[in-house]
């Protein structure tokens, strides 16, 4: 009786595990099971990415949308982000870029006679040559001090300016690409620096802050002009109070 009970047994197992809509069931409810998890983890980096909008922080707000249309494309929620993600990306490029030009500069607070000096200075986008020692880069400065006063220069790491502007002369200023104009400029006779000074130190502020890139074009001791490019878009004007 026993070996009956165990055919009839795996007779009715076998049957079941054949059986195609049994199958089928159980198929669609693993998938529907799986899409609902996709979906669950598309939705919580979909929270992320909602925040860091929200905030404005393009940058990570990228960073979580990039990877939610890239693992699950097909979600709800990437279908939702979808079509203003690339503003985010643009904006995203943007913060970006401005956060290198903020790490161009450098700020620096001094005590001195009669209170603090203060001073923020940016290196030239590329080396200049203006002698035969090599290319080298040039430094454009604005200085705030309590007995001398608001200053913006160049300084040359060797050579020097021509000996004509050690009365005056001229500098050629453009921004943006825009048609350079003149601006007075003078060499200071002393050997303490070899800097150039920019007579109209407000003006050349004004437009360092509303640019992103300056040309200065300058003469130079060993003959003709050289010009330096500053990438001036990230100048944290907070930095030197009063001039704005």
């Amino acid at each position: 009786m026993k070996p009956l009970i165990l055919g009839a047994l795996c007779v009715f197992a076998l049957a079941a595990c054949s059986n195609p809509e049994a199958e089928r069931q159980q198929q669609e409810a693993a998938a529907a099971q799986e899409r609902a998890k996709r979906e669950a983890d598309a939705e919580g980096i979909g929270k992320l990415y909602d925040t860091a909008v929200t905030g404005a922080d393009w940058e990570r707000a990228r960073i979580h949308g990039a990877a939610l249309l890239d693992q699950y494309p097909d979600s709800e929620t990437a279908k939702r982000i979808e079509p203003g993600f690339a503003e985010v990306r643009e904006k995203a490029a943007a913060a970006s870029e401005l956060r290198r030009m903020q790490a161009l500069w450098s700020y620096n607070q001094v005590p001195v006679k009669g209170g603090t000096q203060r001073s923020a200075a940016i290196l030239s986008k590329d080396r200049v040559e203006v002698d035969s020692t090599g290319p080298k880069q040039v430094n454009l400065v604005f200085r705030d001090h309590p007995e001398w006063k608001r200053h913006a220069y160049l300084v040359l790491q060797s050579s020097d300016f021509a000996k004509a502007c050690y009365r005056a002369c001229q500098v050629k200023v453009s921004v943006d690409g825009a048609p350079a104009r003149n601006m007075a400029a003078h060499r200071p006779d002393t050997d303490e620096a070899i800097a150039m000074f920019i007579d109209d130190n407000r003006g050349l502020w004004r437009q360092a802050r509303k640019a992103k890139v300056i040309e200065i074009e300058f003469p130079v001791q060993a003959g003709g002009t050289r010009k330096a490019v500053f990438e001036v878009g990230g100048l944290d004007g907070s930095q030197m109070p009063n001039w704005d």
